[in-house]
């Protein structure tokens, strides 16, 4: 095997994209990987008050460590009530304490009361049980391009690749095994968990998180017969993910046929979501589990898809529609609209024909028992009578 350059030295080639490893402090290698901030062991009901701008009920001083639901807390726990209605369960709880919305709520337990247990809960929990953050760093072993750009605080874990060009905003991290593609640009304190990928071109914003497994920017299913077989249209866009959006596990959002697939601000994905090319979903829009969106479809602001829910292509969901579970949107939906079924109709509707659906069988029963008299009169039997009480 012949010498190796000078020049040649720490380069790699992956895929088709030379890219080396540049030299970085050791410093920045060994820190990367180590939290900076430690959870407390232990707090008071007084702190959790202050910090959630709570109202006490009880000692301010009743010391608590940790954070648990009302059927698996203990004396020294905190818990949450998420309404009046569960009043019940909080009585039967053996948690020190509990975040509650009244003190019927609380069930005669110490309380922080708030006007929303669950805010309440996420912020303490933000506190309480803070994410790892590691030093800012290339860590040995990560492949990182010379012409790519890493912001000022942020991570890189060995095994990931950031590829060509691409830019990488401050304090984000980028976890084992993601990949960052050729020119492709991460926004400011995002997360990539491990193997993420954010193909080249693509564009994620500031403060957004991609769970194990999520792709942003596979190709668009787009396909033209010509004649003998299925010829592939080249996708030639890109997907742009706005501020403050996650993006669950295993999620797939492709890349626009030519244009932009776009998500919103503050959208959150569940896991296992596909959003298809040249989509577009608003603001704060919620798409949970294996929801399934066609190509060129339009999610207006605060849209809800409730788990495998199916959207047709080129079908406009109007604001704040919500469609329920395994609904199937066949066409567009006013704003505001609440949607069940398939084909997806009104929720009152859905609810009608289902309670017809559900006494089909007694009403083929008496069908059949009609036939059965008409043929006996038919025959000379005698004449039939309704059986129904109201006749």
């Amino acid at each position: 095997m012949g010498r190796v350059s000078p020049r040649q030295r720490g380069l790699f080639h992956f895929g088709t994209i030379p890219s080396r490893v540049p030299t970085r402090k050791k410093p920045s290698r060994r820190a990367a990987g180590r939290p900076r901030r430690v959870a407390p062991s232990s707090f008071t009901l007084g702190q959790v008050a202050a910090a959630v701008d709570g109202r006490l009920a009880g000692d301010a001083r009743l010391r608590l460590s940790g954070v648990r639901t009302l059927e698996d807390a203990g004396p020294g726990d905190l818990s949450w009530v998420s309404g009046e209605r569960h009043a019940g369960a909080a009585g039967r709880s053996r948690a020190g304490a509990v975040l509650a919305s009244s003190a019927a709520a609380a069930a005669g337990k110490p309380a922080v009361l708030v006007d929303s247990p669950a805010l309440a809960l996420a912020r303490w929990l933000e506190l309480f049980a803070p994410a790892p953050r590691p030093r800012g760093g290339v860590a040995r072993g990560a492949r990182v391009h010379r012409t790519a750009r890493i912001g000022r605080g942020a991570s890189v874990a060995a095994g990931a690749t950031v590829a060509a060009g691409a830019r990488v905003g401050a304090r984000t991290r980028i976890a084992e095994g993601s990949f960052v593609g050729e020119g492709a640009e991460i926004g400011a304190d995002c997360l990539l968990h491990p193997n993420a990928v954010v193909r080249e071109r693509c564009i994620v914003g500031d403060r957004c998180i991609l769970h194990s497994g999520a792709v942003v920017g596979s190709d668009g299913f787009g396909y033209v017969w010509d004649g003998k077989a299925h010829r592939k249209i080249p996708q030639i866009g890109i997907v742009r993910v706005g501020d403050d959006v996650e993006v669950g596990a295993n999620t797939a959002i492709d890349r626009a046929t030519l244009g932009e697939t776009r998500i919103g601000r503050g959208t959150k994905i569940d896991n296992l979501v596909q959003i298809g090319h040249n989509v577009v979903v608003g603001e704060d829009a919620i798409l949970c589990g294996q929801a399934g969106i066609a190509g060129s479809a339009r999610l207006e602001d605060r849209v809800t898809l409730a788990g495998q829910v199916g959207v047709n292509d080129h079908v406009t969901v109007g604001r704040g529609a919500v469609a329920t579970g395994q609904a199937g949107v066949t066409g567009s939906i006013p704003a505001g609209a609440v949607v069940s079924g398939m084909p997806a109709a009104p929720h009152r509707d859905f609810l009608k024909r289902a309670a017809i659906v559900a006494r089909l069988p007694e009403l083929a029963r008496r069908l059949e028992e009609i036939g059965r008299r008409l043929a006996e009169i038919e025959k000379g039997g005698p004449p039939w009578r309704s059986e129904s009480p109201k006749s």
